[in-house]
């Protein structure tokens, strides 16, 4: 990892925080996938659409290794709420498709600062009970549903499995890797790697000024943690790296869960950053954390039952 972060700054490419959302979204696309694993061949990747809770469809893409009637992941990229999209995160949702045996369904839900909070929160939840409910249309099956995602996707997928509480829906399973769960970026590990550990501080409080306001920050569709309680949320894997400034609130989201009385299986990989999960090229551990995540959606999704296909 260390050599990695010193080819890093090597690169000298510009900070996010020192572009425009635009040029943003661009230079993350254009490097997003280096690192990753070579896109896997798998039975279906078909473009689909889904409908926003304004009536906008919302492009996503299916993944699936097998053409039966899959349970499903619904997987929300991170990015800041800012930049990412279906083609940045293209590599992992095929691995996690191949190594689970489950289909990954992953949603374009609109960024900021053109769809400011909460637009990203109803996209998510507006996709989730798509699929809950019309999940048939595309040949899934929607009784067996779990949400994921990494970083700000993380928070989403956390908001999700509250809101699918609230609303009775029962999800099988959440994935939460490296998630953003407070409201402000103010826990010890922020404070230790605010620097040189790809993810900067600088770059954290751009992310955020683009999506939300500050008055809006203890919003628990922002800031899980805030939620008023966690209990009968879905079982959570929860995938966390070290060197990360969001290390802390990942940690303490876990043992919130499992204070609600939640089943937890957390992952904590030592000596990784933020975003290790994209670079299989170079780190085992995004691997590892792949098939962590694999089998327990199997455990969740009951695959290890099924009769071969």
């Amino acid at each position: 990892m260390s050599r990695l972060l010193a080819n890093i700054r090597r690169a000298d490419r510009p900070p996010f925080h020192a572009l425009t959302p635009v040029a943003a979204r661009a230079a993350y696309e254009l490097g997003s996938e280096i690192l990753e694993l070579p896109r896997v061949g798998l039975a279906r990747v078909d473009e689909i659409r889904v409908p926003a809770s304004d009536g906008t469809l919302l492009r996503a893409r299916l993944y699936a290794p097998s053409h039966a009637r899959l349970p499903v992941l619904l997987y929300l990229h991170g990015g800041g709420f800012t930049i990412g999209s279906l083609e940045t995160h293209d590599s992992l949702c095929r691995q996690l498709a191949r190594r689970s045996g489950a289909a990954v369904v992953a949603l374009d839900y609109r960024l900021a600062p053109e769809h400011r909070f909460p637009t990203a929160v109803d996209d998510a939840w507006a996709a989730m009970r798509w699929l809950a409910q019309h999940a048939d249309m595309v040949g899934l099956d929607g009784t067996r549903l779990a949400v994921g995602g990494d970083s700000a996707g993380g928070t989403l997928a956390a908001v999700c499995a509250i809101h699918a509480r609230d609303i009775g829906l029962r999800l099988r399973q959440q994935v939460l890797i490296t998630p953003g769960t407070t409201a402000h970026a103010d826990t010890e590990s922020h404070r230790r790697f605010a620097h040189g550990y790809l993810l900067d501080a600088e770059s954290i409080a751009w992310f955020f000024d683009q999506y939300i306001a500050v008055a809006d920050r203890s919003d628990w569709r922002f800031a899980p943690l805030q939620a008023h309680d966690l209990d009968g949320v879905a079982p959570a894997c929860v995938v966390l790296a070290e060197c990360d400034p969001l290390v802390d609130e990942g940690i303490a989201y876990a043992d919130r869960l499992r204070m609600a009385g939640v089943p937890v299986e957390m992952e904590l990989y030592r000596g990784v950053t933020h975003d290790f999960i994209k670079m299989g090229r170079v780190l085992p551990e995004a691997a590892a954390a792949q098939t962590v995540i694999a089998d327990a959606l199997k455990t969740a999704f009951h695959l290890n039952d099924d009769p071969p296909r």
